[in-house]
């Protein structure tokens, strides 16, 4: 691409690089100057404007950022994502329905190191969206860019962003009750997770609440009716062989592990009941701020294994915002 600044009588066919105020108006960049805007640009006394022309081999931005898209998402029903029409060299890619990204990270990583002008920016591997939500951005940052880097970032990157869709319709919430617990937290924590779940695209199957115990606790689990069941218990899980895990065993389930690095959210237990995901969720769970269960749920209710190596690399970036509602903060305040 040729980019530099020109008399005017030398600028038809290019492309105006920069946005002029001609008269009362503007002439916006990225327009191909014709005659009516040069004659428009000599009436404002402007003499000379900074243009970008096209050379052999290059591909104007608009149809380089939607061939990169049509790349990333080749098959646009599989990958569960809507791309709208390239504006400025900028082609977005939206979520048609609730889920969780998949990113290829390697190829996104080479895609980005292609051409300085060819740039993809996504979110991040994991996050869970809605419909509508932009998952990512195609943008060619110059007019235009050489046909092999384009073709280079397109191979690269093939099929490289999609959305892992909810695959499970509901799940049941058992919630227990230890003395002195007040009712209020127990609705504070199904409402919670009702918007949890009604943010997945799920509902809530039965909620019940049962004493803090292990024969309890494994009848309700046994006669639950969601897709999935939540256990959210009066008092904190503080072992793997603690009263709720020890619950799920008792019902004929299993427990594949207890505590991430995640916090808030450090307590939570995972395993299943049959084909059943079952998920012991940490008492920050009440809230509706993002916590470790939050990463956990969503996954297993996009039908994705959570393996040890997973939870582990939820390390990084596990550190999140504090919340007031925790009785004893990571940071003690300081005294004034």
């Amino acid at each position: 691409m040729i980019f530099g600044e020109v008399p005017l009588d030398q600028a038809e066919g290019a492309i105006l690089a920069h946005s002029v105020m001609e008269g009362e108006g503007r002439l916006r960049k990225g327009v191909v100057l014709g005659a009516v805007e040069l004659a428009h640009l000599r009436a404002a006394g402007v003499r000379c404007v900074t243009v970008a022309r096209l050379e052999p081999g290059d591909v104007a931005e608009d149809s380089a950022a939607t061939r990169l898209a049509q790349a990333l998402v080749p098959d646009l029903a599989a990958a569960r994502l809507a791309l709208t029409t390239a504006f400025t060299g900028r082609v977005n890619l939206n979520a048609v329905g609730p889920g969780v990204v998949l990113l290829d990270a390697g190829a996104v990583h080479a895609l980005n190191l292609v051409d300085p002008s060819i740039t993809l920016a996504t979110l991040a591997p994991f996050t869970r969206v809605e419909a509508g939500t932009l998952v990512g951005t195609v943008k060619i940052i110059s007019y235009g860019v050489a046909a092999t880097a384009l073709s280079r970032a397109c191979d690269l990157a093939r099929a490289a962003v999609r959305v892992c869709p909810v695959v499970r319709p509901d799940a049941s919430l058992i919630l227990t009750q230890v003395p002195g617990l007040p009712e209020k937290l127990a609705i504070k924590g199904r409402e919670a997770v009702e918007g949890r779940l009604r943010a997945l695209g799920m509902r809530l199957a039965d909620c019940v609440t049962v004493p803090h115990t292990e024969a309890a606790i494994a009848a309700a689990v046994v006669q639950a009716r969601g897709a999935m069941v939540l256990i959210l218990t009066g008092s904190a899980t503080s072992d793997l062989y603690d009263t709720a895990p020890q619950a799920l065993r008792r019902a004929g389930g299993h427990v594949a592990r207890f505590g991430m690095p995640v916090d808030p959210g450090n307590l939570l237990f995972y395993g299943n009941f049959g084909d059943r995901p079952v998920i012991g969720m940490p008492g920050c769970a009440r809230s509706p701020a993002l916590n470790g269960a939050d990463w956990v749920l969503e996954r297993l209710a996009c039908g994705l294994v959570v393996s040890d190596a997973d939870i582990a690399a939820m390390g990084v970036g596990g550190l999140l915002k504090e919340i007031p509602i925790r009785p004893q903060p990571r940071e003690p305040r300081r005294q004034t």
